[in-house]
């Protein structure tokens, strides 16, 4: 029977993002504990793909590990103890909260849409936070990773179990496609939740406008890294946001329960950017006193090239502190 999911589910992943994303990997900062055959390293010592150190041998240790060289050497006898080469586990943290439903910018053609972009019939920073989960989710799937999606606003609202099974990505795309964006923000009790069902270390995107106080956003970061994950926190605004080019005299209406009011943009043009781009740079600080990483996206942009960026700098980021 054919799969009646799989032709909507090859809308919400361009071809062009795919291609600028193929020359890359994605790695984690931190030892992972994985139990697969996959291209991380484990804290685990085995005897697997990656040369690690020597132990001196003990009776019982298989013959065949031995290390003849060093014996010829030192007439010795010394075991061969490798790195195992272990799966990443990696959960999409994606905000489904009401002010995710804005957007300015029309629909994109074909793509295969979500709730909050079939309702307004534009393309919201939700749909720019699916296109980037379900890229991300297909690279990792690639790599053997397993991954996961968990959605939420103010709790966790819905949960894929993390899986590199096949159908994992269509799973995650029909997810994401038919998640409702509501509700009020609060990143510190998700935190919580989240942490209470993810137990062995992992690499978490938080795909989110982060429109929350950003001393709440230090708490939950900081739970994070006392749990040795690592993070990268994807800030998706709409490029009004973050520029404010409105000329009209409109109402205004805050779209988690902040109210409605009448105001003339212009005379608040200068005050409102002194205030989302200080609130920007306190995430982007926050973020990375944890060592974690902090990427803003347009969402009028293809979400591709920041993608890459973002796993390009990774990638600089581990080989420099590998050879260090």
């Amino acid at each position: 029977m054919a799969d009646s999911s799989a032709t909507r589910a090859e809308q919400y992943l361009a071809p062009q993002t795919l291609g600028q994303l193929t020359p890359f990997e994605l790695r984690a900062k931190m030892i992972v504990e994985g139990v697969m055959s996959g291209m991380h390293r484990s804290p685990y010592q085995g005897m697997a793909v990656e040369f690690a150190q020597h132990r001196q041998y003990v009776p019982g240790d298989d013959l065949k590990h031995l290390d003849w060289k060093v014996y010829g050497r030192s007439d010795k006898l010394y075991i061969k103890q490798y790195q195992q080469e272990t799966n990443l586990d990696v959960v999409l943290l994606i905000d489904a909260s009401a002010s995710m439903n804005y957007g300015t910018l029309k629909i994109k053609p074909g793509w295969g849409g979500t709730e909050a972009s079939r309702a307004k019939r534009v393309w919201t920073k939700f749909d720019q936070a699916t296109a980037a989960a379900v890229a991300m989710a297909y690279l990792c799937l690639h790599q053997r990773d397993r991954v996961g999606v968990i959605t939420f606003a103010d709790e966790v609202r819905h949960f894929v179990k993390r899986s590199n099974a096949q159908g994992q990505w269509r799973r995650i795309v029909n997810s994401l496609a038919t998640q409702p964006v509501e509700a009020e923000t609060n990143i510190g009790k998700v935190a919580e939740q989240v942490l209470s069902k993810v137990t062995n270390r992992a690499l978490f995107f938080l795909i989110s406008d982060v429109f929350d106080d950003a001393e709440a956003v230090r708490q939950a970061l900081a739970r994070f890294r006392h749990r040795r994950h690592d993070v990268v926190v994807m800030q998706t605004l709409d490029r009004q946001e973050t520029e404010f080019d409105f000329s009209e005299v409109g109402v205004f209406e805050g779209l988690e329960n902040e109210g409605r009011l009448r105001v003339d943009p212009r005379a608040l043009r200068d005050a409102y950017l002194d205030a989302m781009h200080g609130h920007i740079d306190r995430i982007h600080d926050v973020t990375r006193s944890f060592g974690f990483d902090h990427l803003v996206v347009d969402s009028h942009d293809s979400i591709g090239p920041a993608l890459s960026y973002m796993l390009a700098r990774r990638n600089s980021h581990l080989k420099q502190a590998k050879v260090g």
